[in-house]
This record gives structure tokens, sequence and C-alpha cells, in this order.
């Protein structure tokens, strides 16, 4: 029987909970208005590019991100990609605010495999208290698809009240919210959004804190204070792939951060940082 288990409900392996994937081949994605090949760094990560890669630290499974800076808000690439490889890629999409009928989009988005959304300030104070984001917050509690920030540490604070007001939704908050050791305040203001039972943190991007250099061991009391906050099933390792491509910061270094170099974590507890936390969030 375990052999007639479907990929996607397969134990084995970790997930990497976010990066992200482009393609030179324009004519089939075309890139967002403005944007060419030749803005493209590098020019082609494709999803056998980030399977192949995965495949060497045992990560069997990933979570495509939306690239705001290449295709706007088009999903096209990961819609592709997640059918073309079915029950590999969970998909963090991107809604146009602009757009009729949010919640009836996101729920037939659901079906193409898009399980979050990735949010974003954008230079909007009250960015949250629009009325497309109150929808996108409301229908994402009824149908199970994450809200992803991806802010700076300044708008922490902000998320407070809308977890209040949609506790039921599942909030899932990139790169640690860009928190450096410089910024033990708002690493207070993180850690204080624990008492909201769906909000989740991504412990990730380790190449951009910091030293900015592998081992990134710099990064460990604050991964350790998250971890006392949150516990190992509401944290989720991700790479943030190719970002995290470049000199000594490799993906095995990526990796290697939670898998080794905590030594306040129990083995499960690394199941549920490098698996479990990522599966039951995205790939449901």
């Amino acid at each position: 029987l375990t052999g007639c288990a479907t990929p996607n409900r397969n134990p084995r392996g970790h997930i990497d909970a976010h990066s992200h994937i482009w393609t030179p081949d324009i004519k089939r994605f075309p890139l967002a208005p403005g944007k060419t090949v030749t803005d493209l760094k590098p020019r082609s990560f494709t999803p056998e590019t980030l399977i192949a890669l995965g495949k060497t630290e045992n990560v069997t499974r990933h979570v495509l991100i939306s690239h705001g800076p290449y295709y706007s808000y088009n999903n096209d690439y990961l819609i592709y990609a997640a059918k073309k490889f079915p029950g590999v890629f969970a998909i963090v999409g991107a809604m146009d605010p602009a757009l009729d009928r949010i919640p009836a989009r996101m729920i037939n988005n659901r079906k193409l495999g898009i399980t979050g959304y990735r949010i974003l300030p954008k230079n909007n104070a009250n960015w949250l208290q629009t009325e497309a984001m109150q929808s996108m917050w409301r229908t994402g509690a009824n149908e199970r698809i994450a809200m992803c920030p991806l802010i700076n540490p300044k708008h922490i604070a902000g998320l407070g009240p809308m977890c209040e007001q949609f506790p039921d939704t599942t909030v899932v908050i990139d790169h640690c919210a860009r928190i450096d050791t410089r910024h033990e305040t708002e690493l207070n203001q993180l850690c204080a959004l624990a008492k909201h039972k769906n909000v989740h943190v991504k412990i990730s991007a380790f190449y951009a804190f910091g030293k900015k250099q592998p081992p990134y061991d710099g990064q460990i009391p604050k991964i350790k204070r998250l971890f006392e906050a949150f516990g190992p099933r509401r944290l989720m390792w991700a790479s943030d792939c190719p970002y995290q491509l470049g000199g000594e910061n490799t993906y095995a270094a990526s990796i290697a951060l939670v898998r080794d170099r905590l030594d306040f974590v129990t083995a499960e507890d690394k199941e549920w940082l490098l698996r479990r936390t990522a599966e039951k969030v995205f790939f449901i």
C-alpha cells in the first residue's frame, strides 16, 4: 500500500517553502510590461533546474512564489510548472487588487494549485484596509488559502489587527519580515504575533542578512527566538532561490543551517521545519 501513495502525499524528502522560477521563453510566457530577457538574472531558472537542485539536498517538493518584478500579477508560468510536475509544486500566486470577483477567482485558482497569495504594502500605509485585501483575507479563511506578506520590519505591527479581525486566515510571513540583528524591537513584535494560532514564519533567505555568507550562524539567535515563540509547527525553512545562489551562498549552505546547525531542535522538530509545516499549509 505504501508503494501506491500519490507523490504529493509521499512523506519522503524535504520541502523548500520559497523559490522563484522564470523562463527566457517570453513568447509563451510574456514578462511584465517594460521587462525584457536581458532583465532576467539569471537568464533562466526553470522548474527543471529547481527540481534538480533540490534533489542534491533531498528536497523533493517546492513552493513556487509569484515574482512581481518579472511577471507582475501573472501566474501562468507557475501554473504551467505545477501541471507539468504533479505533486512537486504548490503555488503562492499574485492577485491584481483591481480585478472584480476576487473570491471567485481565488476559488478557481485554488483548483490550479494556488494555495497562497503574496501580498505586500507597495508604499500604501493602509494596504491591509483596502476592500480587495479584506476580501482576500476573508476568502482565505473560508477556502484555506494562505496570505503571505512580504514586508519590512516596520510593517510587522500592522499585521496584528488583521490577525485579530481574521483569526481563521492562515498567514505566512516571508523571510522573518526581513528582520536582522539590529531589529530587536521588531523581533519582539514578530514573536508577539505567535498568540495568533494561524500565523507562521518562513526562516529563509539567509544570504541577505548578517554577514551574508555561510554558515549564517549569526541568524541562529533570531531563529531560536522565533522557535521559542512559534514552535516548530509554525516555522518553515525556505531557500529563496535563485537568489540564494551566488559565490559562497549555496543551496547546501541554506538548508544546512536548519538541518545541521540548530542545537536546540529535535529530530522531530526538524521534520516540521524542513517538511511538515510547509506541507500542512501549502500542499492541501
